[in-house]
C-alpha cells in the first residue's frame, strides 16, 4: 500500500500519476483507463471531466497529499463526491473524488451529525430518523451533504429552518498548501464565514459537523394539475404564498414529463403543473392550509399526506438516475400578477421550449434572516428563486441553453440580478456574474480578499466561480 509522503518536490522526476501513487493510499487513475472513467463519472452526464489524473481519496490525508502534488506540479484541483452540480475539470487539473470519505456519527444529546465529504443526504436521514432527528436536506436526498451545504442549501422546509449552511458547526478543511485543519467561528472566523455559502474555492471540506432538528414527520407532497388549469392555479398559488406562515414551504413547477413506465399513468407524457408543499407543524390549521390550493382546480394526482421526514425526497420526486442536463437560475424580488402570467406564457406548452422543468420556489421566512454565526450565503432578501432545467439530448441539445436563458430574460423585470450559488447553472459568464451580484459588492469583495489570502496561487480555481 502507498504511504503518505510530505515532500512532493522529491517526486519531480516522475509523471503526475506516478507522483500521486507514491503519496496516496487510495486509488490513482490515469486517462484512458476504466477506473479513470468510473471515478470521474458525474450525475449530470453532460459534464465530462478530462483531468490529468483522478484520485479516489481514502481519507483526508490523501486529499492533502493530492493537493500538495498539484501545487508542486503547477496544476489546479477539482473535487467531487456524487457529481451533482459538477463542473468540468480540464487537463490542467487533478480531480479528487471524495466519495469514499463516508464516515457518519451522530451526537444525539448535542443534536449534531458529523459526516465525511462522500456522505449522501439519504444516509443521514436514515441514520437520524430513529432518534427523531433530521438534517436540512435538499429536494434530492441522493446528493452529497457537503457540496449541497457549502453552496447554501435551500431544501423543502427551508422557510422554517433557513439555509443548511446556517447550521454548520465545524469543518475539517484541506487548504491550498495541503494542510489539514479544524475550522469553526473561533479558530478561523474568516475561512469559516467564506466556505459556508462561498463554496469550494477556499479549501476542500473533508468532514463537516452540523445541527440536527427534531423532525419526525411532515405533512407534505405535491398536487399535479392539468396544464389547462395552470393559469388559475398559478395565480391562486401566488396569492396563497403571501398568506402562509413560515412553517409552510412551497414551490410550483411546470413539468414536461416523459412517457416513462415508472411515472404514474395519469402523468406519463404530459405537461403538468406541480405544486410542492411541506410543513413540519402538526397543528390542524397548518396541515389543512393546502386545501386552498386543492380548491383552485381538481388535481390529476394528489400526494399530500403525512410522511416520515426520511422520505422527504418524495415531495419533489427529483430524478435519481444520471442524465445530461443544463441549468439556469435567478432570484426574484417580487412576483406580481404580470410576472406569474409571463412565467406561464414563457414556459407553458404554447411556448414549445425544450425544457424539463421551470420552478419558482417561495423564499422568505427563516431564509430572510441572518445566520446565528454569520456566513457568506447570498440572496436572503429575495422573495422567490427561479430554477430552470433542460435535458441535453438530440435533437434538442443545441437549443436547451438558449431556451433556459430566454426564460430568465423574460423574468428579468422582476429579478434581483442575482442567483443562488447552487442554482446558478454555471461557473463562468452570466451565471457567475449573477452569483456575485447576489453576494453584493461588500460580500463579494470580502470573499475575493479571503480567497487571495488562503489560495494565492489559485490551486482551487477550477472548483468554483472565481
Amino acid at each position: 500500500m502507498s504511504t503518505h509522503i510530505d515532500d512532493p518536490q522529491a517526486l519531480r522526476p516522475h509523471s503526475v500519476v506516478e507522483r500521486l501513487r507514491l503519496v496516496v493510499a487510495g486509488e490513482v487513475h490515469a486517462p484512458g483507463t476504466g477506473g479513470y472513467d468510473l471515478a470521474s463519472a458525474t450525475f449530470n452526464v453532460a459534464t465530462e471531466h478530462h483531468p490529468a489524473a483522478v484520485v479516489v481519496a481514502a481519507d483526508a490525508a490523501d486529499v492533502a497529499a493530492a493537493v500538495r502534488v498539484a501545487a508542486a506540479s503547477g496544476l489546479t484541483v477539482a473535487v467531487q463526491a456524487t457529481g451533482h452540480g459538477a463542473m468540468a475539470a480540464k487537463s490542467d487539473a487533478i480531480l479528487i473524488n471524495t466519495s469514499r470519505l463516508s464516515t457518519l456519527s451522530i451526537d444525539v444529546a448535542a443534536r449534531t451529525a458529523t459526516v465525511g465529504a462522500g456522505v449522501r443526504w439519504q444516509k443521514v436521514l436514515d441514520a437520524t430518523s430513529p432518534f427523531g432527528l433530521g438534517g436540512l436536506c435538499g429536494s434530492a436526498p441522493d446528493a452529497g451533504v457537503v457540496g449541497y451545504t457549502i453552496g447554501g442549501g435551500m431544501g423543502p422546509i427551508a422557510r422554517t429552518y433557513g439555509f443548511a449552511a446556517d447550521h454548520v458547526v465545524e469543518l475539517e478543511v484541506v487548504s491550498a498548501d495541503g494542510s489539514i485543519s479544524r475550522v469553526d467561528e473561533s479558530t478561523d472566523p474568516d475561512l469559516f464565514w467564506a466556505i459556508r455559502g462561498g463554496g469550494a474555492a477556499f479549501g476542500i471540506v473533508t468532514e463537516m459537523t452540523f445541527r440536527l432538528f427534531p423532525l419526525t414527520t411532515l405533512h407534505a407532497g405535491g398536487l399535479f394539475f392539468d396544464i389547462v388549469d395552470a393559469p388559475r392555479v398559478l395565480r391562486g398559488w401566488r396569492e396563497w404564498v403571501h398568506m402562509i406562515p413560515e412553517s409552510v414551504s412551497t414551490s410550483v413547477a411546470v413539468l414536461n414529463l416523459p412517457p416513462l413506465p415508472d411515472l404514474p399513468e395519469v402523468l406519463r407524457g404530459r405537461t403538468v403543473l406541480h405544486v410542492r408543499y411541506a410543513t413540519a407543524d402538526r397543528r390542524d390549521e397548518y396541515t389543512s392550509i393546502i386545501g386552498a390550493i386543492r380548491a383552485l382546480a381538481t388535481p390529476l394526482l394528489d400526494t399530500v399526506t403525512d410522511i416520515h421526514y426520511a422520505d422527504l425526497g418524495a415531495i419533489h420526486a427529483d430524478p435519481t438516475d444520471p442524465m445530461p442536463v443544463s441549468e439556469r437560475g435567478m432570484l426574484l424580488a417580487e412576483l406580481p400578477v404580470e410576472a406569474i402570467d409571463t412565467f406561464f406564457a414563457t414556459v407553458g406548452p404554447d411556448a414549445e421550449l425544450p425544457i424539463i422543468m421551470a420552478e419558482i420556489r417561495a423564499m422568505g421566512g427563516a431564509l430572510a434572516r441572518d445566520a446565528e454565526t454569520p456566513n457568506a450565503v447570498a440572496g436572503r432578501t429575495a422573495a422567490f428563486a427561479l430554477f430552470t432545467l433542460g435535458m441535453n439530448v438530440p435533437p434538442i441539445a443545441d437549443a436547451v441553453v438558449g431556451a433556459l436563458d430566454s426564460i430568465l430574460a423574460a423574468m428579468a423585470p422582476w429579478g434581483t440580478g442575482g442567483s443562488l450559488l447552487n442554482f446558478a447553472g454555471g461557473v463562468t459568464g452570466e451565471p457567475a456574474r449573477r452569483v456575485h451580484s447576489a453576494w453584493g459588492v461588500e460580500k463579494s469583495t470580502r470573499l475575493r480578499e479571503i480567497r487571495e489570502q488562503v489560495d494565492p496561487k489559485g490551486v482551487f480555481a477550477a472548483a468554483a466561480r472565481w
